[in-house]
């Protein structure tokens, strides 16, 4: 059976927030000022409720890989949404799943009407920092926006 994408369900949110920690886990990377410790990890669907946002679940055989999303994050420019909670799980990454994911997001995000997607990461995940690049993501010197994960040292900005 092929990988479905498809818009989060209340029924996801165990499965996402696990794979959020086992991926901070799997890459030793701080849990506090992150989304690790943030609350909502654990309640991703109530959170992309919120107007202008939009998350995206992969799923195959009825098991979740990952998940990527959008969301209107306070203090970013006009026009622009942040790329959120992205990540997958150990199985389902180099197989072109995450840029499935990142792609679906990228044309929401113009259907939305938003001209610019931010995301923040970690020297850490170079892998899907190199495809973010890709992608056509530069980097920013400084965080955008209010999104509460201090500890995060990579920012960076694509125009759509």
């Amino acid at each position: 059976m092929p990988i479905t994408i498809r818009s989060i369900d209340t029924t996801d949110n165990a499965a996402l927030a696990k794979i959020v920690r086992d991926t901070f886990e799997e890459f030793d990377i701080p849990k506090e000022g992150t989304v690790y410790s943030d609350p909502e990890t654990d309640r991703l669907y109530d959170l992309f409720q919120v107007p202008g946002s939009a998350y995206f679940v992969a799923e195959e055989d009825g098991v979740i890989l990952g998940g990527c999303g959008l969301f209107p994050t306070a203090g970013l420019p006009e026009g622009c949404a942040e790329l959120v909670k992205y990540y997958l799980s150990g199985n389902a990454r180099g197989k072109g799943i995450g840029r499935a994911l990142m792609e679906h997001t990228f044309v929401a995000a113009k259907q939305q009407g938003y001209t610019q997607l931010y995301l923040e990461s970690f020297p850490d995940f170079a892998k899907a920092v190199s495809m973010y690049e890709k992608a056509g993501f530069r980097h920013l010197d400084k965080a955008l926006g209010n999104s509460g994960h201090f500890a995060c040292t990579i920012w960076m900005l694509k125009d759509l």
